[in-house]
């Protein structure tokens, strides 16, 4: 392995210049709003404001999936927040999440409005509210919690450590890029291994688990983030391609994958969700390109 140039960290830390690399324009080292903007309100109790992130992606297809079980009160109004034009530090949404990352939620139908961030969270937060898609039994229940978290745990290694060093950083390095490289394996041997025994991360039931690991770890395994599918050997997981080929199948996943996503194909686009007559009515000249 050839060594980059020596760097010597300096006693403290300063922020004196961007780093280069994807969404450098957006970082730095402090919160709070940047700009002053109100967020708009639908007429759902349930207001989305998000991007068609895997981690926005998540909340979606969990609405998307109460409403197909005929859950009513999960009907809601999901708006964009680009985050590549700095849209997550505008007051609006920071008054949601202090945090400034998507998903952020808020539920009208409460006697207080009630602002659910941070994607894990609002996938239980969901699945409490209209007791759906989380396991009633004790110790499935705890099954179902523990690979909840085992995601919000393994994702950022997976995309601020591979993704970040394999495909957004300003120049490739070997020994990051590697190291990520062999964790991320690590992670899909777990789920294959957890999957050649069980149809669904908690048995034979599809839950929020499943829910959120797939937008990260269904899209790693078909090419659809980072473009490392062939690096990393994902075909090479024969129990996580099948289980991310079922749920790819599933309708509400279809739907909800559109929500929000403004790039890739048009016919896969849409940008704003009012009611599922948005799905129907969608064609290709509403839509614009993102840039």
């Amino acid at each position: 392995m050839n060594a980059p140039a020596e760097y010597e960290p300096p006693k403290v830390w300063k922020w004196d210049s961007e780093s280069g690399g994807a969404f450098a324009n957006i970082n730095r080292p402090i919160a709070g709003a940047t700009h002053d903007t109100e967020l708009p309100v639908g007429k759902h109790p349930l207001q989305l404001y998000s991007l068609a992130t895997p981690n926005g992606v998540k909340v979606t297809v969990m609405l998307e999936e109460l409403l197909a079980l005929g859950i009513s009160g999960a009907e809601y109004d999901a708006y964009v927040i680009n985050i590549r034009e700095g849209e997550q530090f505008g007051s609006g949404f920071v008054d949601i999440n202090p945090n400034s990352k998507i998903p952020a939620l808020v539920d009208h139908s409460t006697d207080t409005p009630t602002r659910v961030f941070e994607s894990g969270a609002i996938l239980l937060y969901l699945a409490e509210k209209f007791g759906a898609l989380m396991p009633k039994d004790p110790s499935q229940r705890a099954e179902c919690l523990s690979w909840l978290f085992w995601q919000m745990g393994s994702a950022p290694y997976l995309g601020g450590g591979f993704g970040h060093f394999y495909a957004y950083a300003p120049f490739k390095i070997e020994y990051p890029i590697n190291r990520f490289a062999m964790e991320v394996k690590r992670q899909l041997d777990v789920l294959d291994r957890r999957l050649a025994d069980n149809q669904f991360m908690c048995g034979d039931d599809y839950t929020i688990a499943d829910i959120a690991i797939w937008p990260w770890y269904g899209a790693l395994a078909k090419n659809k983030v980072y473009e490392a599918a062939e690096f990393l050997d994902t075909k090479s997981y024969e129990h996580v391609n099948r289980w991310t080929d079922e749920i790819a199948a599933r309708e509400p996943v279809q739907r909800g994958r559109m929500v929000n996503r403004i790039n890739g194909p048009l016919e896969e686009q849409l940008h704003e969700r009012h009611d599922a007559g948005d799905f129907a009515t969608r064609t290709q000249d509403k839509l614009e390109p993102a840039e």
